[in-house]
Parts: structure tokens; sequence; C-alpha cells
């Protein structure tokens, strides 16, 4: 609605930037508050158009910009800010005679019409990939039955036991994904910080455990899917342990499916037959730095 003292606030949701229009008698009793003490959203973004002699103050911004949250319902997607009123005490600070408010702004856009009014330019990215930056993803980490069909029942295992471990993604409404597991510690306590540790995939993927002399631990290759990676660890306990109790934390990431290995996301095995490192999927130098033990910094 316009912008006049009984709907003080008015808002356009636009294709790819949402505007608000205020009228400085934002409550209606004819005092003006001033455009200096008006904000839009969390990251506080000051007016676009505004001076001392206009009654409404006019902010604009990207959907994406101060602070702007997006939700995602089946039908819509849902990008919500607010407008806040914080004023600044004049006169005697030891009174005041306004109280900050917070307007609640909300803009839906359908998901299944197109929203657009002009043709999509070629130099967009893709909606998909837009939303998929947007939303949570849904990782999941495992333990399966020996041929993998099905969730293992029991946490309990013998040494000289296999531990079957499927880590996997939700790429629902998303753009291809390919998953990686970027480290595991066991601890004896939940505290993935707590002493002892082991971490048997260490260094960006790489799967160190099956360097042991009396371990196979492996990747299973080829993947059922690119957002599933399978890998099987012989079972261990802690020396001195006598609770027996082993706690897992693996780290997991994903990139785009169509993005080549490198030596930040991958899952390299070691073969003993060969003496060599080697990746999932990929060319085997993206290996050569579990051998050096660096692998930069995880992204």
């Amino acid at each position: 609605q316009a912008a006049a003292p009984l709907h003080p606030v008015a808002v356009q949701c636009q294709e790819a930037q949402v505007v608000v229009t205020v009228h400085r008698d934002l409550f209606g009793t004819g005092r003006l508050v001033k455009a200096a003490e008006l904000t839009l959203g969390s990251a506080a973004c000051l007016p676009a158009v505004w001076s001392a002699a206009e009654t409404t103050v006019t902010f604009m911004a990207g959907l994406h910009e101060c602070g702007n949250a997006l939700r995602v319902t089946p039908d819509a997607l849902v990008y919500s800010t607010s407008l806040n009123y914080k004023p600044v005490p004049a006169g005697n600070p030891v009174i005041v005679r306004t109280s900050p408010a917070m307007v609640p702004i909300e803009c839906h856009y359908p998901r299944r019409d197109n929203v657009s009014s002009n043709g999509v330019k070629p130099t967009w990215a893709p909606f998909r990939s837009t939303l998929s930056s947007e939303e949570k993803l849904p990782f999941s980490l495992r333990l399966m039955n020996d041929d993998w069909s099905a969730e293992r029942v029991s946490t309990i295992f013998q040494l000289g036991e296999v531990l079957h471990f499927q880590a996997g993604v939700n790429t629902e409404n998303h753009a291809p994904l390919r998953l990686f597991v970027d480290n595991c510690v066991a601890t004896p306590t939940p505290d993935r910080n707590s002493s002892p540790q082991y971490a048997f995939i260490d260094f960006s993927g790489c799967l160190v455990d099956g360097q042991l002399d009396d371990a196979t631990s492996t990747f299973i290759s080829p993947r059922p899917r690119q957002d599933v990676l399978q890998f099987a660890v012989d079972a261990f306990k802690f020396a001195g342990d006598s609770s027996n109790l082993i706690y897992i934390t693996c780290h997991l990431k994903v990139s785009l499916a169509d993005q080549a290995p490198d030596p930040l996301n991958k899952a390299c095995s070691f073969n003993k037959a060969s003496n060599l490192w080697a990746p999932v999927e990929g060319t085997r130098d993206v290996c050569s730095c579990c051998e050096m033990r660096s692998c930069g910094l995880a992204r």
C-alpha cells in the first residue's frame, strides 16, 4: 500500500530487491521520526533515499542483502526482514518520549511460476544453484551391515570385525553434489576434542588407517551414487581403556558433482599391493598430499 499516516510502511517485492517506503509519521501521532533512526534488517542497512525535508524514507535492498532470511515452503520462497526504529534519547537523558519498534516484512515468491517479467539472461546463475546455496544440507552418517543393504541394528563389535560406514547427503532441490568425508576422529567420550583420540580419516579425505600393517581400511569404489560415500574400517579400541566405548565424529562436505576432485575434495585409500594412494575418482595426483601429511586448509 502507499505509504501514508494510516499505512506508514509500504513494501514492494520486486524481482531482485525489496523496496520499503516509510512515512516518518510512523505512529500516526503527527510527530515525525528521524530518518537516521530507521534501519532495515539485522544488518541495520541505512535508507537509500531520505532528506530532512521529506516526509518519507525509502530503503532498497537486494533479496540476499541486509541480513534477509530465506525460508523455503512447498509452494514459495519467503524472504523476511524487518524495519527497525531505534530512537536516540533527546533533551533530558533521564526520560524518553518514544519507544523502539520493529515491523516484520515478508516477500513471497511462488516456486512453481515464472516470477520474472523479463527473459532470463544467460549470465544468471541457475535458479537451482541459487537455492542450493541458501538451504541447509541434511547430511547423514550410518553404520551399515556387512552387505550395505541396511543400517546395522547393533553398535557392538568384536575386534577383528569391520565397521561399514555410509555417509550421505539429501540433494533434493539441489544441483548435483558429490559428497566427501573430510576427517573422522575416534574419541573415548562424545567430546571431539577429548584425549586420547585417533583420526582414521584426515588431511581432507585421506583414509590414513589403511596404511597400518594390521588394517585393511578403505573407501569403497565405485560409489553407489555421487551423494553417497562408503568406507570400511577395521574395528579397534583404545589401549588401556576398560570402557571399550568409542565415539566417532566425522566432518562431511560436498562439492558440485561436475567439479573435478582436488587435494581438498577427494577420497583416497592406501593400496598396500602397489604401495600407493588411490582416489575413488579423479587422478592419482590428488592423493599425493596424503603421503606428505599436508593437504592445505579445507574449504
